[in-house]
């Protein structure tokens, strides 16, 4: 498997759980748990995609800028995590900071799909492609379970 499908893999998660999230109410079971599935599934990925698709993009002509830009759109959906982790999840603040960070995380994922991945693929060799992928998913599967000590921000 190459990066660009590892990382699409677990797109499809994120939006799945995005559009779940936002059919829920209250502070119900459901919402908690997609709650912290979500949360778990964006903090890991963007530690695992950050290492393994943009940072060694930085170092291109061709796509530092992308690079910046996507790792940036990360620092934007943290802090769109703290806002709804500090309102009172039966609120309707709640619901508008989930909505609000479920239109950046789409907002991010189609960036990455319609154009990033397109533009990698100049820049990463097919065996690059899957080297990555299996330093990524290797990641993803680690820092899944153990999470959320196991992200390099919780540890001391």
């Amino acid at each position: 498997m190459k990066i660009y499908k590892a990382i699409r893999q677990d797109h499809d998660i994120q939006r799945e759980l995005c559009k779940k999230i936002l059919e829920t109410s209250g502070e119900s079971e459901e919402r908690k748990q997609l709650w912290d599935d979500l949360k778990k599934e964006l903090e890991v990925h963007a530690v695992a995609e950050e290492r393994y698709f943009y940072i060694p993009l930085i170092d291109t002509d061709e796509m530092q800028e992308d690079a910046r830009h996507g790792i940036a759109e990360h620092h934007e959906i943290d802090e769109l995590i703290k806002e709804v982790d500090e309102a009172d999840m039966t609120s309707a603040a709640w619901l508008a900071a989930a909505k609000k960070l479920a239109h950046q995380v789409n907002h991010h994922l189609d960036d990455e799909e319609d154009d990033y991945f397109d533009k990698a693929r100049d820049i990463y060799s097919k065996k690059d492609a899957k080297k990555l992928a299996d330093g990524y998913e290797k990641t993803m599967k680690e820092y899944r379970k153990g999470w959320p000590e196991s992200l390099p921000k919780n540890q001391s």
